[in-house]
C-alpha cells in the first residue's frame, strides 16, 4: 500500500479539501472530516497510509 502526504486546502462544513504537492497530477481530495483527526487545520499535513489519516 502506498503512503501519500496530503494537505489540507480548505475546510468547508463537514469536508475538508486536500491536495498532495508531491505529485500534483492527482486530483483534489474531498474527505468527511469525521474521517480525519478533529484538530486539523487549513494548511496540515496529513499522511494517509493503510486507509487512514495521521496528523503529522
Amino acid at each position: 500500500m502506498e503512503t501519500y502526504i496530503y494537505t489540507v486546502d480548505r475546510i468547508d462544513g463537514d469536508y475538508a479539501y486536500l491536495t498532495c504537492p508531491d505529485k500534483p497530477e492527482l486530483e483534489e481530495k474531498c474527505v468527511a472530516r469525521a474521517l480525519l483527526p478533529e484538530s486539523i487545520v487549513e494548511g496540515s499535513r496529513l499522511k494517509y497510509e493503510f486507509l487512514q489519516y495521521e496528523l503529522l
